[in-house]
């Protein structure tokens, strides 16, 4: 039998593995703050879709340990109030959660799918993407 506080995850690697303890804390922080405040501020965040999708794609057991590992530390930096650049500065106050956010996605963005990008856009009630003959997908 495991420990009782050991987390373990299944997602496809040589099988289940402990989460280590700073993802785990990443990985609450992200449960508890990150929803309330994407969806407080979405009007005024040009990359909350990106954020979004990086949430389902955490989120997601088929997604890698290591991928999750980088998106809950993004997620996780934009829930935390005390950053490098504090959220309340107008016009500035963002630009540092979008820095780490674009740095993690350049990481592990291959981990993003399509339909972690649907959820996003179904959250914030943003229209499916127009296809090459200008439809909506």
């Amino acid at each position: 039998m495991r420990h009782p506080t050991e987390i373990v995850i299944e997602n496809g690697e040589d099988g289940p593995r402990p989460l280590p303890l700073a993802i785990e804390r990443n990985r609450q922080r992200t449960r508890k703050g990150f929803l309330p405040k994407l969806l407080r501020l979405a009007g005024k965040l040009p990359f909350a879709d990106d954020l979004a999708a990086a949430y389902y794609a955490a989120m997601d057991p088929a997604t890698p340990r290591k991928a999750k590992a980088v998106l809950f530390a993004a997620l996780a930096y934009f829930v935390v109030p005390t950053d490098s650049v504090p959220d309340f500065i107008v016009g500035f106050g963002f630009a540092d959660d979008a820095t780490v956010l674009a740095t993690a996605l350049s990481i592990v963005g291959a981990q993003v799918r399509e339909r972690h990008r649907r959820s996003a856009r179904n959250l914030l009630g943003l229209p499916a993407p127009a296809n090459e003959d200008g439809a909506n997908a």
